[in-house]
């Protein structure tokens, strides 16, 4: 078994520029392509945002793009799930479902984070059709429509709050009472003219027609009747869950589990481990973001690999 200079482990924007980045090098990397290849921006229709594309791109043909780009220097894909990594003696091991056992001189995880869901029913079938778990993706396409955004933490109340540049109207739902963000979010929320409440309510599905969604059921938790509260869209905001439970507590995480990096850079607590992308970025979340992630991790690990073989 040949051992690899380099494997990346996920292939949204942050794996994907590092390969490019380290096959540019002839690093020759091998980038493991789990499930959901492409990571969140194939759940999105338009990218707007991403620069150098005017008119907008596909999430898809992107995330497409990207990996004929890799692919054309010489970065090597294979499918699989990695379930294990030994990260105790060098080089790393990998057992991979459907690969077997792979070795490598460094890592690079990028496996993303990936957005939790409400679980009810209409909801996954509107992804792209009036669902979305991205305000600074999609919120421009709601320009003067009323919007739902389900949840009761800071990350819910910083969407509403977004979102209010281009609604007409955002309803917060949450299934309590009380709210779990901090009280100057909340504060910052409950001043802002455009956003209204509809709290003690627990989502039961995302109702739509031919076009889309069109109202979020709820139970009303103080009546015990159901009502349907109609919206042009539905934002769930209940955080985002990173990909980090294969690496079983080797490398040092935040409490949430994010992968914690030194400062600066995309080194990990262990040398020759990188992460980079939304697996240790909580707070920008951005397909550009993660992209310059991606680009600090190969320099990072080209950089390592130079100085461990002089």
């Amino acid at each position: 078994m040949s051992t690899h200079k380099t494997i990346i482990i996920g292939t949204g924007p942050a794996g994907l520029t590092a390969a490019i980045y380290l096959a540019r090098a002839n690093l020759n990397p091998l980038v493991i392509e789990g499930p959901e290849p492409g990571g969140q921006l194939t759940t999105t229709t338009e990218v707007e945002n991403f620069p150098g594309f005017p008119d907008g791109i596909m999430g898809p043909e992107l995330m497409a793009n990207m990996r004929k780009q890799a692919e054309r220097f010489g970065a090597e894909f294979r499918s699989g799930w990695v379930n294990k990594v030994d990260t105790s003696k060098r080089p790393f091991t990998l057992t991979v479902e459907g690969l077997g056992e792979l070795t490598a001189e460094t890592l690079i995880i990028s496996t993303g984070a990936s957005a939790k869901y409400l679980g009810i029913t209409g909801e996954k079938e509107n992804i792209g059709r009036g669902v979305s778990t991205c305000a600074t993706c999609d919120g421009f396409f709601f320009r003067n429509k009323k919007i739902i955004v389900v949840g009761g933490g800071d990350s819910a109340m910083e969407e509403a709050h977004f979102l209010t540049r281009f609604a007409s109207e955002v309803v917060l739902v949450n299934r309590r009472s009380e709210l779990r963000a901090s009280k100057i979010m909340q504060d910052r929320a409950r001043n802002n003219p455009k956003i209204s409440w509809n709290l003690n309510r627990t989502p039961l599905e995302v109702v739509s027609g031919p076009l889309g969604v069109t109202g979020l059921k709820v139970t009303n938790n103080e009546t015990g009747l159901e009502e349907t509260i109609a919206t042009d869209g539905l934002f769930v905001a209940i955080g985002h869950t990173p990909n980090t439970r294969f690496l079983d507590g080797q490398l040092d995480t935040d409490e949430t589990g994010y992968l914690l990096v030194k400062p600066g850079t995309t080194e990990t607590n262990i040398p020759g481990i990188f992460a980079c992308g939304d697996v240790q970025d909580h707070k920008y979340r951005q397909a550009i973001s993660a992209a310059g992630t991606g680009c600090m991790a190969a320099l990072d690990c080209e950089r390592y690999l130079e100085e461990v073989a002089h």
